[in-house]
């Protein structure tokens, strides 16, 4: 594994029950590549990174802290979504299927250009992957 400083300047931070699980199933279904993990003391993720594409997110165990984050499923909903885009919508849609993924948006091309499908992850955080490139200005 290379490592290389981050060209990003926006991550997702996410935190999971079972986040050694996530890393796994998010590598396999979603194709992200694990970075730094670092492991709690009882079998937890106090810390960890994985990258996709220029990008990334970060993610770590539930805990009880300042921060209060929980999942998507203990909380009966989703308040926000993470968007990754990708070269080909149909091959990473069909990946994702295939690993087990909830498919709640299915691919179809978009109105603004994108083809895209939306997915939650066995503890309910929503992803949509698409061709869209949104402009950034700077």
């Amino acid at each position: 594994m290379t490592t290389v400083a981050a060209t990003a300047d926006l991550y997702s931070c996410l935190r999971y029950e079972d986040a050694p699980a996530a890393i796994e199933w998010l590598e396999r279904a979603f194709g992200f590549q694990p970075g730094l993990v670092v492991p709690g003391d009882d079998g937890s993720v106090v810390h960890a990174q994985m990258s996709f594409g220029t990008g990334g997110i970060m993610l770590g165990s539930i805990r009880d802290d300042q921060v209060g984050v929980s999942t998507p499923r203990a909380l009966g909903g989703s308040t926000q979504s993470v968007y990754a885009i990708v070269d080909d919508a149909d091959a990473h849609y069909a990946r994702a299927r295939e690993a087990g993924a909830e498919i709640v948006r299915e691919l179809a091309d978009q109105d603004y250009g994108s083809r895209e499908y939306s997915a939650r992850d066995p503890e309910g955080h929503l992803w949509t992957f698409g061709t869209y490139r949104p402009s950034v200005t700077t």
